[in-house]
């Protein structure tokens, strides 16, 4: 007859953790990561205002960084406030089900994310390839139609993820490796078998990274072209309109591509740098992307100026 192991109990929380050896700091650790969280929620909501009531931002560049912005807001907000409940007043503790949610919307967002940055690679292949039908080719209606799309790409994508995780079973195992849930971080806690999600996780993880591939084949034609154009005042301007974008992606990709290698070929993983780098990946993002397209893109520069009351030059 079979008898249950009784020494498994399941659990109903799990616990977070803050940074190794700095426990003592947590306090002071939360207020650059408040600041952060702030300076990202004005900024991309500044983008999404800008872009909204300025008729002269009403193309399809501008309507692809408003998607960004909203990727940036939907990670932010799903992520941080767990992580400032945490360093602030030491809110360790987090339900099953509220973090099988917050691991979706954190995943579904960065998927949207990553989606996003792919489209605006061939925004930027168009603007450079086929500058006069630029407009006849990503009309109004088509990019509305692309973001809708890759929207639910995003969400069908990870989908499954909360139903594979609730269906497994938690015993004896609480401790989480992050202030804030993620799908892998949680799959590994479960008691029973969990080979369907480590399958449908990497099948997620390889979903995101072809972005990054289709990114760069991108940016293979668009040098190409560049290449091909006479004059050198053309070449450079349109190696401009790729800057902010490029600087986007690395500002994405690098810790994703770094915390990859570390967990792959690292011999001598140090926790510390993982969860550093793991909470950058949340944190940078957000708080860089409004700041890099208003330094490096001159009309929302001049728009976002002129709504501060600033004349810029």
């Amino acid at each position: 007859m079979f008898l249950p192991n009784t020494s498994e109990v399941e659990v109903s929380t799990f616990l977070l953790i803050g940074i190794p050896g700095l426990e003592h700091m947590h306090g002071w650790i939360s207020i650059p990561i408040c600041l952060m969280y702030l300076m990202a929620i004005v900024g991309n909501c500044t983008i999404l205002c800008v872009t909204r009531t300025e008729p002269s931002l009403h193309e399809p560049m501008y309507y692809f960084l408003s998607m960004l912005a909203l990727s940036d807001l939907g990670l932010s907000c799903s992520s941080i406030p767990t992580m400032l409940s945490f360093f602030l007043f030491n809110t360790m503790g987090i339900s099953v089900d509220a973090c099988i949610a917050q691991e979706f919307f954190i995943h579904g967002f960065t998927d949207m994310e990553s989606s996003v940055l792919l489209i605006m690679s061939f925004d930027r292949f168009v603007a450079i390839r086929h500058p006069l039908r630029y407009s006849s080719i990503l009309t109004s209606s088509r990019v509305v139609q692309i973001g809708l799309v890759f929207a639910v790409k995003s969400i069908l994508l990870v989908l499954p993820l909360p139903f594979t995780l609730k269906r497994l079973r938690y015993c004896n195992k609480r401790l989480l490796s992050h202030s804030y849930c993620l799908h892998q971080d949680v799959m590994k806690l479960a008691c029973s078998d969990n080979k369907v999600n480590f399958y449908y996780g990497l099948f997620v993880a390889l979903c995101m990274m072809s972005d990054s591939v289709f990114i760069a084949v991108s940016y293979v034609f668009i040098l190409k072209t560049e290449l091909g154009i006479a004059s050198h005042g053309e070449r450079l301007k349109a190696r401009n309109t790729c800057v902010s974008h490029i600087c986007a992606v690395l500002i994405f990709y690098v810790p994703i591509i770094t915390l990859a290698t570390m967990h792959r070929f690292a011999k001598h993983k140090s926790p510390l740098a993982m969860i550093l780098i793991a909470d950058a990946f949340l944190l940078v993002p957000p708080l860089m992307n409004p700041i890099v397209y208003c330094v490096k893109t001159r009309q929302i520069r001049v728009k976002v100026l002129e709504k501060l009351g600033l004349k810029s030059k």
